[in-house]
C-alpha cells in the first residue's frame, strides 16, 4: 500500500508515484506516450510491481489510462475533446463575466485585484524542478479566474463556467511546459486585470477568450503523434 514508512519517508511506491506524476505534469512523458513496465522500472530504479502500483494510482487521477493489450500510457491530448471543450469554456465564461461586470461592483473589482496580487507574485514554475508548474501557482491561478467570475449572481451559471475550468486543467498544465517560448501569461493576465479596473466589458471578454484558446492552440501545435484527434484513432 502505497504511504509512507513508520519512520516518515517515502516508501518507494509513494517515491515512483510522486516522480512519475512531476514527469507527466512537466511534459517530460509526453501526452500520449506509451508506459512500459520494464522502461519505467529502469528509469526510477523499482521492481515492476511498484511501478504498476504508482500507474494505478496515477490511472484513478486521471493522468494515465490502461488499454486492453497495450498496457498504459499517459493520458492522450484529445484534438476533438479539447476543442469542445475550449468552445464551451468560451461561451459560458466570456457570459459569466459579462454578467459580472454587471453586478460586481467595487467589491468584485477589489476580489480581482488582490487575487492578481497574489497571482502575480506567486513563481509559475517548481524551484527544483522548472519543467513543472508550482502547485502554489496552480492554486493562485485558479483563484484569480474564479475571482473574474465570481461578481455573477447566477450560481447556475458560476457551477457550469468552475466544471469545465476543472475540465480543463491538465491541458492547462501541459499547455505551460509544452508553449513557454510562444506566450506572455503574466501579461495575458494584466490585460484582463486592465479592463476589469477600465470598466471595460468588451475588452474583457476578448482577452479571456483569446486567453483560453491560447492554450488550446499551444496543445494542437504539439506533433501530430501526440494527438489523440478522434477523426484518425
Amino acid at each position: 500500500m502505497c504511504g509512507v514508512s513508520r519512520s516518515g519517508t517515502p516508501t518507494r511506491a509513494e517515491r515512483v508515484h510522486a516522480e512519475l506524476r512531476a514527469d507527466i505534469l512537466a511534459g517530460r512523458l509526453r501526452p500520449g506516450a506509451r508506459l512500459p513496465f520494464a522502461e519505467l522500472s529502469a528509469r526510477y530504479q523499482v521492481s515492476m510491481g511498484v511501478a504498476r502500483e504508482a500507474l494505478t494510482r496515477l490511472t484513478a487521477e486521471g493522468l494515465v489510462e490502461s488499454q486492453p493489450q497495450y498496457g498504459f500510457r499517459v493520458k492522450p491530448v484529445s484534438a476533438e475533446d479539447l476543442r469542445h471543450l475550449t468552445e464551451a469554456r468560451c461561451a459560458i465564461e466570456t457570459l459569466v463575466l459579462r454578467q459580472a461586470f454587471a453586478h460586481g461592483g467595487v467589491p468584485w473589482e477589489s476580489a480581482i485585484l488582490a487575487a492578481h496580487h497574489r497571482l502575480e507574485r506567486t513563481p509559475q514554475m517548481t524551484v527544483d524542478d522548472p519543467d513543472r508548474i508550482s502547485d502554489d501557482w496552480v492554486v493562485a491561478h485558479s483563484a484569480y479566474h474564479l475571482a473574474l467570475l465570481s461578481g455573477c449572481p447566477n450560481p447556475r451559471l458560476l457551477d457550469v463556467a468552475t466544471s469545465l475550468r476543472d475540465s480543463a486543467e491538465l491541458y492547462r498544465r501541459w499547455s505551460v511546459p509544452l508553449g513557454q517560448e510562444h506566450r506572455d501569461i503574466p501579461g495575458e493576465h494584466r490585460a484582463m486585470l486592465e479592463a476589469v479596473l477600465a470598466h471595460d466589458a468588451d475588452a474583457a471578454v476578448a482577452v479571456l477568450a483569446e486567453h483560453i484558446q491560447h492554450t488550446t492552440d499551444v496543445l494542437l501545435e504539439t506533433s501530430a503523434d501526440e494527438i489523440d484527434d478522434a477523426t484518425t484513432a
